[in-house]
């Protein structure tokens, strides 16, 4: 009758509890412990391009004909002189009637009458000549007195293009001709090859071969005539650049020319010192911008040096061209030389020293993707190359480049059809440029702050075709969900989840990009239940994930599946190793995913229940092998656990127990350590059978779960307890435990390992518990010897002591947890172990609490 009571105190199979009347923490590790387990997996490498380019060879713009190139010449003929007009803003519509001459001439006076085209190209000089000779004198022009009666003298002064050239060839060649204010005495003669040229406040006399190609209306320097307003009144601004010009540009734009002439050695490095005091001149002076009247002159000096082809040099000018506003055909020219300056990554130097990044940011804040789309294509692809350097990244940040990122996308987002083109190959180098700012960890605050992650999804939704912004955008997430706040930023960004998985059907076929977004996936639903529950209720969710692994499944194409006999199909090459393993990461990826939905107490049961999940996963372990597929094949184990803790009867899983456990064979036999932990954990799941525990005692699985006792790792051993714990329920599966020294054992791992682990140690006293103190016969009072049973009750005693237990830990938080885990897994079974060890004498005297 005493041996019947005893019988059924029997512990329980080794099964996890999902909930119980005091929730501690002790519980929740557990929990999470004994069961439901979230694998882990590492991110996704992401590959560097071996080339700076706008666009890698894997990019399926990589083979049409209108992307734009990355590779180009650039001269100083290629930038437009139109742009050097002063900053008014204003083009001047041409004249649509013919100039009118107001001077009164008498009849028959040749020399008044209206002037006739002459064949002889010196007469042009003669004729301008004398209508000249009265506004040219040694002095300033603003002694010369006003013109009375002559309404167009502005015209004829500053004509419109076309006339302006005519006026060119008509340069006087002879002295001056009496004015109106009186008798002008004739300066020295001038032989036939010199020429008089006009400037504001100056006359020079130069040869014909003095201008290097200036424009007649100005000087070497770029110095453009000023139009005389007929009552001479400069206003003091005027006067004031006048001298500024005169004093300091116009010989700072000297030098440049004539240094550049030369061809000494360090001329490069004086020419960028030139251009470095040009910039602080125009800067102080606040002529920088489009205000110079002059700018013109400034623009087609630099453009010249372009040619010198110094990637030092055309830094500093490029600097200088933007802070002076270039605009249309030069603005892009310019993007395009600084970006095919960044091509190469020994000059990133260059851009470290330079703040022509600060430049380029102004750009992209301001300019007009309808406008400048092409130039802000150049600008964005520079700062990609640019953010691929440590320290040129961290300047970034500081620059604030994220801010102006989130405009740009914002802008970019919000484009017409006209302009959807540009605005993807615009998007294709921004995400490339966050991918690589993503790395580093001083950037996360700013993603969050700057709304970097929904802004992305957005992008997504407009751009969910392009499989480049698609891929870039995916790398990001990848990157930063590893992180906790920023898996919250993203899950809580609206209908993620659901975008995801219709990227993932839409674009199946492209590898990169459905691991990135399924190691994502994964990441958000490792440690929310309300992830894993908003991702399995999204509309054809596990028809996605399930279409994945069907198609990403090696059947009879892999290699390492038995072969069919004969020579392979004559049309279909073998699949290269790389292509194994791209296939086999994103089916780890992806079971992963649903080891963490498992998770979910009511996802869990709904997978359980899915015939054609759980045929993939067996399928999974019968064409894998531990040698090719280690981590895979892991995770499909972990997952198959989580699945076995929901024991309904409708459960796939449960019908398909024996199979399981047959294939869990190769990998507990395996050498991998990790195979052998996840298959030892299912079979303490699926050993709550009766026909899985012959299963194991018929194969000698459990020879195997005995050893493990000796790897002294807590994990392993945790695993080992519990299969010992459910073998042990059949009083014959005793003996052969005990022929194998699992009693032993346990004893040896209760004292090595308990003290740090009182979970462990609770698991071990209910494995000797089931083993010899359950009775029910078959010679349980007989699998330990005298001296191994009061070896066992010493170590009871004292670890029941709870002074004495936790003495050895100092920390008081974790004094704490390990007084929780001793309290409510130790301490209950011990007690009854510890009773049925001791002479009924000797349990009098012992002072010990009663497990209530």
């Amino acid at each position: 009758m005493a041996s019947m009571e005893r019988k059924h105190d029997v512990c329980s199979p080794f099964v996890p509890r999902r909930s119980s009347v005091r929730k501690t923490s002790a519980e929740i590790v557990s929990e999470a412990r004994q069961s439901l387990r979230v694998p882990s997996t590492q991110r996704p490498f992401t590959p560097r391009d071996g080339h700076r380019q706008l666009f890698g060879n894997s990019s399926v713009r990589a083979d049409r004909d209108n992307r734009p190139p990355s590779t180009f010449s650039l001269h100083a003929q290629n930038f437009d002189a139109p742009d050097s007009r002063p900053g008014s803003g204003t083009r001047l519509s041409p004249l649509d009637h013919k100039p009118k001459f107001p001077v009164p001439h008498e009849a028959g006076d040749p020399c008044k009458a209206f002037p006739k085209p002459p064949t002889d190209p010196l007469e042009v000089k003669r004729g301008l000549a004398v209508a000249r000779a009265r506004l040219l004198r040694t002095g300033s022009l603003t002694t010369l007195p006003p013109v009375e009666g002559h309404t167009d003298v502005k015209e004829r002064l500053n004509p419109s293009p076309g006339q302006k050239q005519l006026s060119a060839k008509r340069l006087p060649g002879r002295d001056h001709t009496e004015g109106r204010s009186g008798p002008h005495k004739p300066g020295p003669r001038r032989t036939a090859s010199e020429r008089y040229v006009f400037y504001p406040s100056v006359c020079r006399l130069m040869q014909p071969g003095d201008d290097s190609g200036v424009r007649p209306t100005e000087n070497r320097a770029g110095q453009r005539t000023e139009p005389w307003n007929g009552n001479n009144a400069t206003s003091p601004e005027e006067d004031a650049e006048s001298l500024v010009w005169n004093n300091m540009i116009a010989p700072l734009l000297q030098q440049l020319e004539s240094v550049a002439a030369g061809s000494s050695e360090g001329s490069v490095d004086r020419l960028c010192d030139l251009c470095d005091a040009l910039y602080g001149t125009l800067a102080e002076a606040n002529m920088l911008g489009r205000c110079c009247k002059r700018r013109s002159g400034i623009l087609r000096t630099l453009f010249r040096l372009i040619d010198l082809n110094s990637a030092q040099l055309n830094l500093h000018i490029a600097k200088l061209c933007l802070a002076l506003c270039v605009s249309g055909k030069n603005l892009l020219n310019i993007c395009k030389l600084i970006f095919q300056i960044s091509r190469s990554e020994s000059n990133d130097i260059l851009f470290q020293n330079n703040s022509i990044i600060d430049s380029f940011l102004g750009i992209l804040s301001n300019e007009d993707v309808s406008a400048s789309g092409e130039a802000l294509l150049y600008c964005v692809g520079t700062l990609k190359f640019l953010s691929g350097n440590s320290a040129i990244l961290r300047l970034l940040l500081d620059k604030n480049c994220i801010g102006v990122a989130q405009k740009l996308i914002q802008r970019l987002c919000t484009t017409d059809d006209t302009n959807f083109t540009i605005a993807g190959h615009i998007l294709v180098q921004l995400t490339a440029t966050l991918r690589n700012l993503a790395d580093h960890p001083d950037s996360r605050p700013l993603f969050i702050s700057f709304s970097i992650l929904p802004e992305l999804c957005v992008v997504l939704r407009h751009h969910h075709k392009d499989q480049d912004i698609c891929t870039n955008i995916s790398r990001i997430y990848s990157k930063l969900s590893s992180y906790s706040e920023c898996r919250l930023a993203l899950a809580q960004t609206p209908d993620c989840y659901q975008l995801f998985l219709e990227l993932l059907s839409k674009h199946h076929q492209k590898q990169d990009l459905v691991v990135r977004l399924l190691f994502t996936l994964g990441n958000l639903t490792a440690k929310s239940d309300e992830a894993r529950q908003q991702l399995f209720q999204c509309e054809g969710c596990m028809g996605t994930l399930l279409q994945l692994y069907d198609s990403y499944q090696r059947r009879d194409d892999s290699p390492h599946t038995p072969t069919r006999k004969g020579p392979p199909p004559p049309n279909r090459p073998p699949a290269p190793p790389v292509c194994v393993q791209e296939h086999d990461d994103v089916l780890v990826k992806l079971v992963r995913v649903l080891a963490n939905m498992c998770i979910h107490p009511v996802v869990g049961p709904a997978l359980a229940t899915n015939t054609a999940c759980i045929q993939l996963l067996m399928e999974t372990l019968e064409l894998r092998s531990v040698q090719e597929s280690e981590e895979l094949l892991v995770n499909v184990a972990a997952t198959i656990n989580n699945m076995s803790f929901y024991q309904e009867d409708s459960s796939v899983l449960r019908l398909s127990r024996l199979t399981i456990a047959k294939l869990m064979l190769k990998l507990v036999l395996s050498s991998s350590m990790d195979a052998m932990l996840e298959a030892t954990r299912v079979y303490g799941n699926l050993s709550q059978s009766k026909d899985v525990r012959n299963f194991i005692m018929q194969n000698k699985v459990h020879q195997f779960v005995v050893t493990l006792l000796d790897s002294k790792s807590t994990e392993m051993c945790f695993s080992a307890c519990g299969v010992l714990t459910n073998l042990a329920l059949d009083p014959p599966n005793r003996v052969s435990l005990s022929l194998e020294g699992a009693a032993v054992k346990l004893v040896d791992c209760l004292k090595d390992l308990g003290p740090g682990d009182w979970q462990l140690a609770g698991q071990v006293c209910q494995a000797l518990w089931n083993m010899i103190g359950s009775g029910g016969g078959g010679g349980s009072e007989k699998l330990m010897d005298t001296q191994e049973k009061e070896s066992l009750l010493e170590i009871l005693i004292t670890y029941l002591d709870e002074e004495e237990a936790l003495k050895c830990i100092e920390n008081e938080d974790l004094r704490d947890y390990h007084r929780a885990c001793w309290e409510l897994e130790f301490q209950p079974v011990a007690q009854k172990l510890m009773k049925t060890l001791q002479p009924s004498d000797r349990a009098a005297s012992q002072h010990t609490k009663t497990w209530s």
